[in-house]
């Protein structure tokens, strides 16, 4: 197995989890501590990474090819793919024009501001469309090479904001205990999503073919990579303010103005906005890939110059039209994720795999848990779309 490959296939996995929404993670779990923090995201972490390699058992059976269409269809039959390409397109679509939207605006920002470019607002998110959609068309590969410097840089990023950081850490903060028992409860829904990675594996399996011990390996170690930054983040942000500072800040940009003026350092804000931007390219890069992957089979097309046109103009143009005349629609949608995801990442994954192991003569990879890692998942799964329900009818605290 290529070497080279294994390393960009995790840097794939970990570039698409790592997305601007880790931004939130301090707002979201504000008045958890950082303790409990740290618990609630290695749980999440646990069930994540014990779905995505119930995944890999179910695709070693499968053509190297299989999307989650072709899976759900083969397993669950027709009732199961439908649930399957709606949840999957559902929040595909809708993260895909949330990125457009931002990072439009953003570019859109650096191109006035920085270039002195004189351009319609809405030029920046049909550049950040057309640069991403154009990487993604040409293949997996192009995706791979420029994951890895955008996720270089993105470290770089990261150390930046950590280096400014941390000498301001308080351990006072960091032993600071929930302020509301409810709030671990309603804070899974926001940690689940930044956990999200699923909808990339068919993508990386094709493009790695069927050697279940490394893709176990990327799974493991791409997913692992994540964890530790975000236990990082927690540190910095949540040691250097208070819950109830954090708890008071109320958006992003309330967080890091407090950040900015706790420590009159205005470099932190330009390292968030830094490392903002590129985390949104790296997340929009490996969420497009797995959605132009998934249409790709859906439509049946195959890798001809032509069909990859035609598969690029379906998967980039609706979110772009959304995220240009009615962005408020599927940034508003993206408060429903944790369903679609909770599907997608747990409750197929388990259904797809109590079916397989069913059947008869199947003596290959199987992941550990028996029945009991199933039902365990399976609760987790209904304990956050429970929780995410109460939230909607204002049932349980919102937080983030």
């Amino acid at each position: 197995m290529n070497n080279s490959k294994i390393f960009g296939s995790m840097l794939i996995i970990a570039g698409t989890t790592i997305g601007a929404g880790m931004l939130a993670l301090p707002l979201a779990a504000s008045g958890l501590g950082f303790g409990v923090a740290c618990i609630v995201m290695f749980f999440i972490w646990s069930l994540m990474t014990y779905t995505a390699l119930l995944m890999i058992e179910v695709h070693q059976y499968a053509p190297v090819d299989a999307t989650l269409h072709t899976l759900a269809y083969k397993l669950l039959g027709r009732k199961g793919q439908l649930v399957a390409s709606f949840s999957m397109m559902f929040l595909f679509y809708a993260l895909c024009s949330a990125y457009i939207a931002g990072g439009g605006e953003q570019m859109n920002d650096k191109l006035v501001n920085w270039a002195g470019l004189d351009l319609p607002e809405q030029s920046g998110a049909l550049i950040f469309t057309l640069l991403i959609g154009t990487v993604v068309a040409i293949g997996t590969r192009s995706v791979d090479i420029i994951n890895r410097s955008l996720f270089s840089l993105k470290l770089v990023a990261l150390v930046v904001m950590l280096f400014l950081l941390l000498p301001h850490v308080s351990v006072d903060n960091l032993v600071a205990l929930p302020v509301h028992q409810g709030l671990v409860l309603a804070s899974l829904p926001v940690i689940f999503t930044s956990f999200g990675f699923h909808g990339s594996i068919p993508s990386v399996v094709r493009y790695l073919g069927k050697d279940t011990k490394a893709l176990r390996w990327i799974i493991l170690v791409g997913s692992a990579l994540p964890l530790m930054v975000y236990g990082l983040w927690m540190l910095a942000s949540q040691g250097v303010l208070t819950q109830q500072e954090l708890m008071a800040s109320q958006s992003l940009n309330g967080f890091i103005g407090s950040l900015s003026n706790l420590l009159h350092n205005p470099m932190i804000a330009n390292a968030v906005s830094v490392f903002a931007d590129l985390a949104l390219a790296t997340s929009f890069l490996g969420v497009s890939l797995g959605l132009f992957d998934f249409i790709s089979d859906l439509l049946k097309r195959s890798a001809t110059p032509s069909h990859r046109v035609q598969v690029g103009l379906v998967t980039f143009l609706p979110p772009l039209g959304f995220a240009l005349f009615y962005p408020q629609g599927f940034i508003t949608a993206l408060g429903y994720a944790a369903f679609a995801l909770v599907i997608l990442a747990v409750f197929l994954p388990v259904a797809m795999v109590a079916t397989q192991r069913k059947q008869a003569g199947l003596g290959g990879y199987q992941v550990k848990g028996g029945t009991l890692g199933l039902a365990i998942a399976s609760v987790a799964g209904l304990l956050i779309i429970s929780v995410q329900l109460m939230q909607m009818f204002n049932l349980f605290p919102a937080v983030g």
